[in-house]
């Protein structure tokens, strides 16, 4: 290990280089604005603000990313090149806030960084400021991406008198004469770097296990990164992208699958040959229980889950090498369905769903196994207080559980008759889909409270076009634009509307639909 110093300008030029750069297994930066700020008030009051740790090496990664918003430019061949290892959301900001030769590749958050000439000197406080240009006042914020340019900052500085002029160009000595320490491994065995990778960033700010693991099984045949990426795309054709943009989803799923145990940090336990080698198992089990949500449940989007934990269990059920599938009967699909449903009328995973996942991992292992299981032996209370006490809010557990319920009656359109298009109304899952049977402005001109009209038991699938249609007219209105005879009854029998729903008796109709709506909560749940 070397030791060596830069000044700002150095590390801008190295940057702008191409000769230091970021590994893949980084994360990306992070850093708000704000905290950009402190670092420069840091380092012009020259208080410590960290070293850098860079590993030196003339093998080029295949995979890298960008520093920032900037694309970082090819290093000369036969060149050494810098991989941060440590430090990289302060190399970031330093060269994000000072260097004036790359474009960013994107619009970004990202803000000026200003010195403000009215502030007082404080120990505490900082004297720097993150602004928008509409935040900026010219006679008194003076930006620091010109302290590297002596143009610009001549330029910059013709404004002010003499006295604030001294002032800034004390604040350019001070930032062009900090040394930034830094810490050079040597070395091209990738085992070593990511071992110092690991307990450098575990001594440090808490680097997420995906960086972690990434960095423990990468070689030239595997990038764990690349992979989680390709296995986002193949979930975006299924409507899943978001279990895909969620790393800790899939690393609790890989957990589960490997340990049994659905806790992260437990995988670092696993050598990389075997991280790598079980990488089609995690897959196949993921793709596998949305296979089993979208086809036997309705479950359209991770949106739609009650707790997004439930697909866990199953993905250890789906879980199997290439070439090899998951051979079940009826019996154990429709114990996999109880499970669900009981699950999600419980609310189940809402509390300690660690621990409620390493009991189901268990059950659900036996059941595969053909073994003597409790699996799915959920006890509950449901009644049709469930859906008069509950209120529809889309966020809610209990709304979502509400939701897949109606999916799984074959809904139609309220006043077409037509079948919902539940994929697409499902993976949409907005409040413009689901509105009041009783509408609300009706229903409020009786002095109804908010509390019963937008119980459960109100609500059904129905678009914003139809919802206007009906308008704040009551349902013996309504009924007339509605189809008529047996289209009108399977449309109200498939919401689980009571045929006397026209009556215009809110009370009745809460009442008896919610007996309704709970007597096929409990055919789900296999009661009846």
């Amino acid at each position: 290990m070397e030791y060596q110093s830069y000044s700002i300008r150095q590390l801008l030029d190295a940057v702008s280089s191409g000769s230091v750069r970021i590994p893949a297994f980084q994360r990306g930066f992070v850093w708000d604005m704000d905290r950009v700020a402190y670092l420069m008030d840091s380092i012009y009051k020259n208080y410590p603000f960290g070293s850098l740790l860079f590993w030196r090496t003339k093998y080029k990664l295949s995979v890298e990313r960008k520093l920032g918003q900037f694309e970082l430019p090819q290093p000369k061949e036969d060149y050494p090149i810098d991989y941060v290892l440590d430090g990289q959301q302060r190399l970031t900001s330093i060269f994000s806030v000072f260097q004036t030769e790359l474009k960013p590749t994107f619009d970004s958050a990202w803000l000026g960084i200003y010195f403000d000439l009215g502030a007082q000197e404080d120990v505490q406080e900082s004297q720097f400021l993150a602004l928008s240009e509409i935040d900026v006042d010219s006679s008194k914020h003076f930006p620091l991406s010109v302290l590297f340019d002596s143009v610009r900052y001549r330029d910059a500085t013709t404004k002010f008198t003499i006295e604030p002029i001294i002032r800034l160009d004390r604040i350019q000595e001070k930032f062009k004469e900090v040394s930034i320490p830094a810490q050079i491994l040597k070395t091209d065995d990738r085992a070593i770097v990511a071992i110092v990778f690991e307990r450098v960033n575990r001594l440090g700010m808490e680097l997420d296990t995906l960086q972690l693991l990434a960095a423990w099984t990468w070689n030239d045949d595997f990038d764990l990164l690349e992979s989680f990426k390709e296995l986002k795309e193949e979930l975006e054709e299924f409507g899943f992208s978001q279990v895909g943009e969620d790393a800790d989803l899939i690393l609790r799923c890989a957990a589960a699958i490997l340990m049994k145990d659905p806790t992260p940090d437990n995988l670092l336990e696993l050598n990389g040959q075997q991280i790598r080698a079980a990488f089609p198992k995690v897959r196949n089990g993921i793709l596998g229980a949305i296979d089993f949500l979208r086809i036997q449940l309705k479950v359209m989007s991770l949106k739609n889950l009650p707790s997004s934990a439930l697909i866990i269990p199953l993905c250890t059920f789906f879980a199997e090498p290439d070439g090899k599938q998951v051979s079940y009967d009826s019996n154990v699909n429709a114990r996999l369905k109880k499970w669900f449903w009981r699950s999600c009328f419980t609310n189940r995973y809402g509390s300690r769903p660690k621990r409620t996942a390493i009991t189901d991992i268990e059950e659900i292992q036996k059941l595969k196994n053909g073994e003597v299981n409790t699996f799915g032996d959920i006890s509950h209370d449901l009644s049709k207080d469930f859906f008069k006490t509950n209120y529809f809010r889309l966020a809610s557990a209990n709304t979502k559980t509400f939701i897949l319920m109606l999916a799984n009656n074959n809904p139609k359109t309220f006043l077409s008759g037509s079948l919902i298009d539940l994929d697409k109304v499902l993976q949409k899952y907005n409040r413009a889909e689901f509105h009041h049977i009783y509408p609300k402005a009706y229903l409020r001109d009786l002095n109804t409270s908010d509390e019963k009209i937008n119980c459960l038991a109100n609500f059904c699938f129905l678009n914003s076009s139809e919802n206007k249609k009906i308008g704040r007219k009551k349902p013996s209105e309504y009924i007339t634009i509605m189809p008529n005879d047996d289209v009108l009854k399977e449309i109200l029998t498939n919401a689980f509307c009571p045929q006397e729903f026209c009556n215009d008796d809110f009370a009745d109709f809460v009442n008896k639909r919610a007996e309704l709506l709970a007597t096929f909560a409990k055919q789900l749940m296999q009661d009846v």
